[in-house]
């Protein structure tokens, strides 16, 4: 699945594939599910207390942060293999970066991608 975002006035072509999981275990040493899952949860209690105070918690730890930017680029670089190699150099090219806004369009692809290859597994074993 493939989605453009605009990202600091910049258009960047997201990718989402059966090769997301391993590419990230491959780069980062981690496991995508788990760390996804991690954010999701970390994003939906600073929504929840948002809304409990009124007040914009839009901090998050900093080890979600890194996980957020870490999926980000890989997707990114996956949709358009000319970005930077390293996550650093790929960081410069934005003002801004709100984790907000792309979030869920990542949550959202990696979701139906995930629905996809599930089914298409499915039809494969009949």
């Amino acid at each position: 699945m493939r989605k453009t975002l605009t990202i600091s006035g910049i258009e960047c072509n997201f990718k989402s594939s059966a090769a997301i999981p391993r590419m990230y275990r491959l780069k980062f040493g981690r496991d995508v599910f788990v760390d996804l899952q991690k954010l999701k949860k970390q994003v939906e209690i600073n929504e929840k207390l948002k809304e409990e105070t009124g007040e914009d918690s839009s901090s998050l730890p900093i080890d979600s942060l890194e996980i957020f930017e870490n999926i980000a680029f890989l997707m990114h670089k996956h949709g358009d293999p000319t970005q930077p190699s390293e996550i650093d150099e790929w960081l410069e090219q934005f003002e801004t970066f709100s984790i907000y806004k792309v979030l869920p369009e990542i949550l959202e692809m990696w979701g139906l991608e995930n629905k996809q290859m599930s089914v298409s597994k499915k039809e494969t074993e009949k």
